[in-house]
């Protein structure tokens, strides 16, 4: 099937449209409905009566926007009317929720009528904390949206005409910052002149530019005093007439830095091109066609041509979803009144500064893998990079309550954590050891220092403080990397071949595995050219106190080296790999998952200890369940008395201080109804969130079934029960993923030290 036949089918599958209402609050008991409607709603209803912020406490309003529109300019499309128009308006209410999870109610209203539309939305405001305005044709959207803000006391945003001004406003801050250009300097031509290039020459004189440095052009030429003193042309374009003779695009483009095209494609050619000023900014915005190609605008000349478009399919797309989820999420939760120039202004800087740091693996992946950094072909954020709402709403609130809009303050430092809560469990949950590690960061050696994911990991482990990594590698590839990777890091480097505690280390490890068959010339060799085999000597000695590893081979053969040099705890025989599984409203960890294939009763019961041990460094009181096929004792055999003598040998040790019971099903552990209804003399009292599988295969099968269809955010594996902290990466992982094991390591090292 093509697009067109695609989409109908992914519009028309039940249920039909893209939104839904789900319910936040239980309903599952009479008294869950006495409290979610009579008689228990007269309470908060009362409440807000007598004061109507409460809306703000006691209903969605807060988290609730209004997108309006009545289809008389749908991008694209035209004028399709109001019901025509409900799956796009549908669609722009699944950005909002995808990217900033901001519910949306839509509604399409079937008039053209500006006083009409006016009255409508201005009727609605006690049922929403914000007001999108969308698709409304020029220049009625501009008096639309004026009177509403003049009306309405909650924010009101016409993204047609701010968002494509406040994303190419954080791309015209970095092309001129690449090509070493001054806002103030710059001469700018303009192609269109309806709603949205007259808001973004307006955005671009809020950032700098001169006024009079603007130079616009409709479809009769360029918009001139003439044109306007002769009153040609509405009050909105008048802003822009310029003092220059009458001429087209062609004569407008001459001579000019920057051209903004918001018009309609194929109005530029190479020539045109050619005309602009050294090292020009091409912004061809036309959708679905720009003005001019990007690999045309980029062709066309031999310095260099910075040029960006609205499609996706080439580098530098003025997106709108970068923007406008995060202005409305900054403006909710600080309840801003409006949404004025300071906070667009804060979000077109917060976008740039944020295309100026390291991309995410995660990011380059969902892009084709091809290297992002930032330069002529990377001037802007990705859309699906989770970090611009961990940025932009930061930096919107913050200027809402700087400018005096906002109701409500904000701590901006645990602002970013309750943002980071919206995106998953995981990330909540990870944020927390995070926090820990910055009180006091540990030295966390990197046996694969020279892999520039390694190297990527451990610049951000130094720029949100939670470490002091150490590379281990070779010292000329190191630097190397570093420089091609464009990093401002001084890392701290350990090359074995010429580290001066060579001599000893090969000692240490002769020591430890002389009578396991190692010479003291194997023991040499091995420190000298084996990272993993230095580093867990390093640890080992005390030059370091955690070690990661395990990135680029199997996790079997980098677990082998700090096992026979480190070892297991004192208190502890085995070791073992944990997940912690998040969901959205609850987090379970989950072992053992990568190296005890068949363990024993002691095995499991010291499994489960650690385990526990572990959820309490996220600040999760562990209830920690031994799962099997059986419910206490209904089948008995070898398979099932194995968790259920370890779960009993842990309840029996007094230094355990927390619920422990088994053998169960796995439904039996984390449903509360089977768990209190059936087994209600279970040691629980709550669901389990520390879930021991009997072997090796059931915890390997299980965490992936969880993880992939019952869609959880998995952080791991974790290794618990060795002697010093080690973690053993999978093959593969991103730079997220060695940060938090990082993370993890540190809080380890912290805990031993106290």
């Amino acid at each position: 099937m093509g697009l067109d036949e695609d989409a109908l089918d992914y519009h028309r599958r039940d249920p039909p449209g893209k939104v839904a209402i789900e319910t936040t609050k239980p309903t599952s008991t009479q008294r869950d409905l006495s409290l979610a409607y009579s008689p228990g709603v007269a309470a908060p209803c009362r409440a807000i009566a007598d004061d109507p912020t409460d809306a703000y406490t006691y209903t969605a309003k807060g988290n609730l926007v209004g997108m309006v529109s009545n289809g008389s300019a749908v991008l694209g499309l035209g004028d399709i009317g109001a019901q025509a128009s409900k799956p796009v308006i549908e669609g722009k209410g699944v950005l909002l929720k995808r990217f900033a999870d901001i519910d949306v109610f839509d509604f399409e209203l079937d008039t053209d009528d500006p006083d009409a539309i006016v009255e409508a939305v201005a009727l609605t405001e006690p049922s929403f904390g914000g007001i999108h305005v969308e698709d409304i044709k020029a220049p009625e959207c501009f008096e639309i949206e004026e009177r509403l803000r003049e009306r309405m006391d909650i924010p009101v945003y016409h993204d047609d005409q701010h968002g494509t001004a406040i994303v190419s406003g954080a791309a015209l801050l970095n092309a001129v910052d690449l090509v070493d250009k001054d806002l103030a300097d710059l001469e700018v031509a303009f192609a269109g002149a309806g709603a949205s290039a007259i808001a973004t020459a307006e955005f671009y004189v809020s950032l700098g530019v001169p006024r009079e440095n603007v130079t616009m052009v409709d479809s009769e030429g360029i918009i001139t005093t003439a044109r306007a003193d002769a009153g040609e042309i509405n009050d909105y374009k008048a802003r822009f007439a310029s003092d220059r003779p009458a001429g087209d695009l062609a004569d407008a483009m001459a001579g000019a830095d920057v051209f903004v095209g918001l018009a309609v494609g194929g109005l530029v050619d190479p020539e045109m091109v050619r005309s602009m000023a050294r090292d020009p900014v091409v912004f061809a915005m036309a959708n679905p066609d720009p003005e001019i190609g990007y690999h045309e605008a980029r062709a066309a000349r031999d310095d260099t041509v910075i040029a960006a478009t609205g499609r996706s399919d080439f580098p530098n797309q003025v997106n709108n979803v970068l923007c406008f989820p995060f202005m409305f999420r900054g403006a909710l939760d600080v309840r801003a009144r409006e949404i004025n120039e300071e906070m667009k202004v804060a979000a077109a800087r917060a976008l740039a500064e944020l295309a100026r740091e390291d991309v995410p693996d995660a990011v380059a992946k969902a892009y084709g893998d091809d290297p992002l950094r930032y330069g002529p072909e990377y001037l802007i954020p990705k859309a699906l990079d989770p970090r611009v709402l961990f940025e932009v709403a930061p930096a919107v609130a913050r200027a809402a309550v700087e400018s005096g809009v906002a109701r409500v303050d904000l701590d901006l430092d645990t602002y970013r954590e309750d943002l980071e809560a919206r995106l998953g469990k995981d990330r909540e949950m990870m944020r927390i050891v995070l926090n820990k590690a910055k009180t006091d960061p540990k030295r966390v050696a990197l046996a694969e220092g020279t892999n520039p994911t390694t190297i990527r990991a451990a610049a951000r482990m130094v720029e949100e403080g939670i470490a002091h990594p150490v590379l281990l590698g070779d010292r000329e590839t190191i630097e190397g990397q570093v420089a091609d990777l464009g990093l401002e890091f001084d890392p701290a480097i350990v090359d074995p071949t010429e580290a001066d505690v060579l001599d000893a280390y090969a000692d240490r490890l002769y020591d430890a595995r002389k009578r396991k068959g190692l010479t003291r010339v194997e023991a040499a060799d091995r420190v000298r050219t084996d990272t993993d085999y230095f580093g867990s000597v390093m640890v080992e000695a005390g030059d370091a106190d955690a070690l990661l590893t395990g990135l680029t081979h199997h996790y079997p053969s980098a677990l082998r080296p700090p096992l026979q040099v480190i070892g297991t705890a004192e208190d502890a025989d085995y070791a073992a790999g944990v997940y912690m599984l998040a969901f959205r409203n609850r987090v379970i960890f989950v072992a053992d998952t990568t190296v005890n294939q068949d363990p024993g009763a002691d095995e499991l019961a010291e499994i489960g200890r650690h385990t526990a041990d572990l959820a309490c460094r996220f600040n999760v009181e562990p209830r920690t369940a031994f799962l099997s096929y059986s419910n206490f004792g209904s089948v008995d055999n070898a398979g099932t008395r194995k968790p259920r003598r370890a779960a009993e040998r842990l309840r029996a040790d007094p230094a355990v201080d927390f619920p422990v019971d088994g053998e169960m099903q796995a439904d039996t552990a984390v449903v509360e109804d089977v768990l209190e209804g059936t087994y209600d003399f279970a040691e629980l009292g709550e669901p389990a969130n520390v879930l021991i599988f009997p072997n090796l295969e059931a915890g390997n099968v299980g965490y992936k079934l969880l993880q992939r269809l019952g869609g959880a955010d998995a952080v791991g594996p974790m290794l618990v029960g060795m002697d010093d902290p080690v973690h053993v990466l999978q093959r593969g992982d991103e730079v997220k993923d060695i940060v938090n094991l990082a993370g993890v390591a540190v809080v380890d090292a912290q805990e031993r030290d106290g």
